[in-house]
């Protein structure tokens, strides 16, 4: 199959809307739009950032990111078309019952349009704020997925785990897929994250510093084959600016989307840049 082009949009209250991003991406003829998750960054914590390697952040929107599936939403009501996705959520931050009826809802009304893509949180200090341990963080989102899972695909849905726990109970709308909803793992390629992600995602998403990314779907594909999983890993690369010997690679080596990153920039410089990487990238318009 080609190889899949979409963008993400670092959200935050200035700069261009999502509805206006997603819009002008799906005009362009772009395949998905994605946004990130954070609730909120604490001043004091421990945790530290890790591109700086510490507690400085290396972008101010950090502080300042829209909640995605509000976002989304807004996307959802001017498109028709685009694959609506987070890079990456944090489910382990919200509820998990009003959560999956949230994404259920967004892909009921988006007509089945709704991706996951999901991260255990390097802010441990902003897990611990939702009551997460930073220490059980892997366990607390395996149970989440499981929840949310069961509560889109059962017609009496209950869980029972140390995080999660509910007795038999009607949710809907479902996601429109018969119940599912691609889920992907955002984080480092690592040989116990990709083990993690073959036994509880549909595939992965790189980080922003990830590197012989060639050499990391190759192991997660023979990971994924012994595991006995059916078909192949999605892979989702995130790039910034389009390098073409990069993109041939990519493809070759079994990604299946890339992701461009958005400038931070006002409404009609971001709707410029758009066109313009459409234009380099070679995808035709809708």
């Amino acid at each position: 199959m080609p190889v899949r082009y979409g963008v993400v949009l670092f959200t935050s209250d200035r700069g261009i809307s999502p509805a206006e991003a997603a819009r002008t991406a799906e005009e362009a003829g772009f395949h998905s739009f994605a946004v990130p998750e954070h609730t909120h960054i604490p001043v004091r914590r421990d945790a530290a950032h890790p591109g700086t390697g510490t507690e400085e952040l290396p972008d101010d929107r950090y502080q300042r990111t829209l909640d995605p599936w509000v976002a989304l939403a807004t996307a959802a009501s001017v498109t028709r078309r685009i694959t609506l996705s987070t890079a990456v959520a944090l489910p382990t931050e919200h509820d998990p019952i009003t959560l999956a009826k949230t994404i259920a809802t967004l892909d009921h009304l988006s007509g089945g349009r709704v991706a996951l893509g999901t991260g255990f949180g390097w802010n441990t200090d902003e897990l611990a704020d939702h009551g997460i341990p930073g220490g059980r963080r892997k366990t607390a989102l395996r149970e989440y997925l499981g929840a949310m899972r069961a509560l889109w695909t059962q017609d009496e849905a209950s869980y029972d785990g140390e995080f999660v726990s509910f007795g038999p109970s009607w949710a809907w709308p479902k996601p429109v897929r018969s119940g599912h909803i691609p889920v992907l793992l955002g984080a480092g390629g690592t040989e116990r994250n990709f083990a993690w992600a073959v036994q509880h995602t549909d595939g992965w998403i790189t980080t922003p510093r990830e590197r012989d990314v060639e050499e990391r779907v190759r192991r997660l594909r023979e990971l994924w084959e012994e595991a006995g999983r059916d078909g192949e890993p999605r892979v989702i690369a995130l790039a910034g600016k389009p390098d073409a010997e990069a993109l041939t690679a990519w493809a070759a080596c079994g990604v299946t989307e890339v992701l461009f990153g958005l400038p931070d920039a006002p409404a009609e410089v971001v709707t410029s840049y758009i066109t313009r990487l459409a234009d380099r990238i070679g995808i035709a318009a809708a």
